[in-house]
């Protein structure tokens, strides 16, 4: 049987380059920055004030001058107005453009006007102060975004700020999910007491639309010639197949010798962990890749964060280095017994301590079908294989399918 970071390294191993490709900047949150952002000039393009009031020559202040007339008022995105004279002032709002003949800006708490006549009330007033440089942020042509990196709202923002309409990303893989079992019928069905509604394959399209990877749907139901038709055809269609159920032990788990029958090379079935053991994965001569998940909802699911977003991350990032592979810890907050000689996935809730510290309580469930457990639950805690006793306060490794406190 294979361990489990015995597996992680095989599905790591298999990590594809799917390429790249441009789309509009407005369209590419989530996905894959595939290329630097430059600045396409300074940044800021000029002097500019940081607070409301005016905008005087610091020689002024220097010569005794406390009282300026105020030349003219200029608001962000005006053109600038020179001083003329030592006692000249220029009233000044957040943001716009600072003349060449100033280079300080009081604030307006510190001034009172009166008449057109700015006087200044205090006297530590320091040269340049209230200024926001050009090009003190990032001169032309300077990176002011690297890749690879996941697009969040702050790249979005820098796109708009140097004019990039348009962004290089990567590709992501054609993929599909496909769930087996006769016992399975639509959501919009009424089950019997003894069928269930697919619920695994919404599951693992909703975790794919984080990463805004859209994937086919596709149910097969328990008859080995249909499943063989339809994975063939998914095998030559797309680049990922994610299956869940049919691989287990049972007298209608056909899919291992289908995939077999394929010519799906076989890289293991059976990892040495709860939930999740009858996980089967493989390749295609044509580079598919088939992930076939246990059926069982919780194995489902943390297979997927467990090994398939760790692959889709590498696959799209192509750097170890990047923040979403770094792997997150937290420290448990209570006792757990694991005697089974397999590495155990326990459900834990998470909370910060009054000291800032990560803690994971947890959360007693009942067993690999209680999917409603996790609504209770953040992340699953990785426990060691060589040990049967876990004490509060030991610090053991976390994957997170809720967002970190």
């Amino acid at each position: 049987m294979t361990t489990v970071s015995e597996a992680e390294r095989i599905i790591q191993s298999q990590a594809r380059d799917y390429r790249t490709e441009l789309i509009p900047f407005e369209s590419a949150l989530g996905r894959v920055l595939a290329e630097d952002l430059v600045a396409d000039r300074d940044l800021p393009p000029c002097n500019r004030a940081t607070m409301d009031g005016i905008a005087i020559n610091f020689n002024s202040f220097e010569k005794g001058i406390r009282s300026f007339y105020i030349k003219a008022t200029i608001a962000a995105g005006d053109m600038p107005v020179d001083l003329e004279t030592e006692d000249q002032c220029i009233e000044i709002m957040t943001g716009a453009a600072l003349p060449g003949s100033a280079d300080t800006v009081i604030r307006y708490e510190d001034v009172d006007i009166q008449n057109g006549t700015a006087r200044v009330t205090v006297n530590g007033i320091k040269k340049g102060q209230n200024i926001h440089r050009k090009g003190k942020d990032k001169k032309q042509g300077e990176t002011v975004a690297p890749a690879p990196q996941f697009i969040d709202a702050t790249v979005i923002s820098m796109a708009a700020s140097v004019g990039k309409t348009t962004l290089q990303v990567r590709k992501l893989p054609h993929a599909v999910i496909i769930s087996t079992g006769d016992e399975l019928v639509d959501v919009a069905d009424r089950p019997s007491p003894y069928q269930v509604r697919r619920s695994n394959n919404y599951t693992v399209r909703a975790v794919l639309q984080q990463y805004r990877l859209q994937a086919d749907m596709l149910h097969l139901p328990d008859d080995r010639s249909v499943t063989r038709d339809k994975i063939q055809h998914c095998l030559a269609s797309y680049d990922v197949i994610i299956l869940t159920g049919g691989v287990s032990m049972g007298k209608f788990d056909y899919v291992p010798q289908v995939l077999e029958e394929l010519n799906v090379t076989k890289h293991f079935h059976k990892v040495q962990q709860r939930p999740g053991k009858p996980f089967w994965f493989g390749s295609h001569a044509n580079s598919a890749l088939v992930f076939a998940f246990p059926g069982n909802p919780v194995s489902t699911f943390l297979c997927l964060h467990r090994y398939f977003i760790p692959w889709l991350q590498t696959s799209l990032l192509q750097t170890p280095g990047s923040k979403h592979l770094t792997p997150k810890y937290a420290i448990l907050d209570e006792d757990v017994v694991f005697t089974p000689p397999l590495q155990y996935f326990a459900q834990v809730k998470l909370n910060i301590s009054a000291s800032g510290q990560l803690l994971a309580t947890p959360v007693e469930g009942n067993g690999s079908g209680d999917f409603a457990n996790l609504l209770d639950s953040d992340a699953f805690m990785e426990l060691p294989l060589e040990q049967s006793n876990f004490n509060k306060g030991q610090v053991y490794r976390i994957w997170p399918f809720k967002p970190l406190i």
